[in-house]
């Protein structure tokens, strides 16, 4: 369980330095790892405390959308890191938006590459 809990932050945080890497300007971290890394440590949590309820809350609009409000959601989740740890900002919501969008793709590659493939059963 805690590693799970690890390799999910460590994701966290190349999607949050990959994201603050290709948006220059719209991430404020002073340039520095650690607050990415902290940043990275309070998404993580906030996506394995708050996210459940708040999927459970929004499926109506989840399931109107064909999914697509589970971008909003995400991205009000990394909205709320910039609420809590302070070093770490966002230029406007749609930043948390465009940032999101890095981090599901960061994170996709990622857990292809470092999850080991489950035989399907026939």
């Amino acid at each position: 369980m805690i590693r799970v809990f690890i390799l999910r932050w460590l994701v966290n945080f190349l999607g949050l330095w990959a994201a603050a890497q290709l948006m220059t300007g719209s991430i404020k971290y002073d340039d520095r790892l650690g607050v990415l890394v902290v940043a990275a440590l309070i998404f993580s949590l906030v996506n394995a405390i708050i996210r459940p309820l708040e999927v459970l809350l929004s499926l109506p609009a989840i399931v109107l959308t064909l999914g697509v409000f589970t971008l909003v959601i995400n991205a009000f989740m990394l909205w709320l890191v910039t609420l809590v740890y302070r070093s770490f900002e966002l230029r406007s919501f749609w930043t948390a938006v465009v940032a999101t969008v890095i981090i599901w793709v960061v994170n996709y590659l990622l857990t292809e590459l470092l999850e080991p493939k489950r035989a399907k059963p026939v």
